[in-house]
């Protein structure tokens, strides 16, 4: 989206406090100019719904500029960015990637394929694609790589799924391919959407102990000493916010158009799917009160997976 396309009001205060913002997130070592950073600036304040100057204002400053244009200066190809990235954040994704794969090899694989995915490719139509240029600058970059790197770990995790296991080979000895699910893929946008607004009609408080405990890797005993309560109070919050969201999130899933049956199978049993999906969502963060009321269509995830 170009800032073109974006309210009058919005490019306005983009240009008021561009050298500024430009200035903070150090984009000249990284090779994004002012003009460049001021499209992004205006295509993420137009997604998440500020409409008015005020709205905008409050909506920039609240954004992590400096990893914004560190992301989007990797995704558009500059090596000078791409070089502090991997400084910052190699290490955390092969750690990130140990938590989930639980292996060494797998986890190198995850996080190599990762990286892949994160320099991107130039199309035949000269255009570069990174999923670098799905982070808004919402939540920490660091966050939602793990968003990403979870997601893609469930995605492999399901298409092995699709392989019937080797018990169930014919006498022949050749093993036929399961038939494929009804359920959709976590890329539907219905699934997206219904977590999202699930996870909007939260209480602050359930969000924070979500995103502290999901995004932030906070033990059980840091949320409890944040809130003032005992870490089996933070334990059984969570269970059963995780029981509370896979009901709320099956409803709002028949309610757009699926089976209770695909509904169910989308999240699947396996309760990893499930806290994926919130770590996803939750990584997108909820505009400011000065205009979430204005913005409660849901938010399709980007990237991530």
């Amino acid at each position: 989206m170009s800032s073109s396309k974006s309210n009058p009001a919005v490019q306005a205060v983009a240009s008021e406090m561009l050298a500024e913002l430009h200035a903070k997130a150090g984009c000249e070592r990284i090779g994004l100019t002012r003009e460049s950073f001021s499209v992004i600036l205006c295509e993420v304040a137009t997604k998440y719904g500020a409409s008015s100057g005020d709205e905008a204002r409050t909506f920039f400053l609240s954004l992590r500029v400096d990893e914004l244009a560190l992301a989007r200066a990797c995704a558009a190809g500059e090596n000078s960015a791409w070089e502090i990235f991997l400084t910052r954040y190699r290490e955390k994704l092969y750690l990130s990637a140990l938590r989930i794969a639980r292996e060494d090899s797998a986890a190198r694989e995850l996080a190599d394929t990762l990286y892949a995915d994160l320099y991107g490719t130039t199309t035949r139509e000269g255009q570069r694609v990174s999923k670098l240029a799905s982070y808004t600058g919402r939540g920490s970059l660091e966050g939602w790589l793990r968003t990403v790197l979870a997601q893609e770990y469930v995605n492999r995790y399901r298409r092995t799924k699709r392989l019937v296991s080797l018990d169930e080979e014919s006498e022949e000895g050749i093993q036929f391919r399961a038939p494929d699910p009804q359920p959709v893929t976590p890329s539907d946008s219905r699934l997206a959407r219904a977590t999202d607004e699930v996870l909007a009609g939260l209480p602050a408080e359930d969000r924070m102990v979500l995103s502290a405990y999901y995004l932030d890797d906070r033990t059980l005993a840091e949320i409890a000493r944040i809130l003032g309560v005992h870490e089996s109070t933070i334990s059984r919050k969570l269970d059963k916010l995780a029981k509370s969201l896979r009901k709320q999130i099956v409803a709002a899933l028949v309610k757009g158009g699926m089976s209770r049956r695909q509904a169910e199978e989308a999240l699947e049993v396996d309760v990893r799917d499930l806290q994926v999906d919130i770590r996803r969502s939750l990584a997108q963060e909820t505009p400011p009160s000065a205009f979430s009321e204005k913005r409660v269509e849901a938010r399709v995830p980007e990237g991530e997976g």
